[in-house]
């Protein structure tokens, strides 16, 4: 994934790490104090996981 196309609102998949599968809303991109890009998943039903976004492929803008 090409990290400066992954924004607010925009829906995603996991596609490697513990979540990987999983579906959602990305809110909350961040840099971490190591320098990592993370972002924070929200499912449908509300619940909100954390995830690095290069485990995380755009599906739908």
């Amino acid at each position: 994934m090409e990290n400066n196309t992954l924004k607010d609102g925009y829906f995603c998949q996991v596609s490697a790490g513990t979540h990987k599968g999983k579906t959602g809303k990305a809110t909350d991109v961040n840099i971490s104090k190591t320098g990592h890009l993370t972002i924070t998943v929200v499912h449908d039903n509300g619940a909100r996981f954390k995830t690095l976004a290069k485990n995380v492929k755009v599906t739908m803008s």
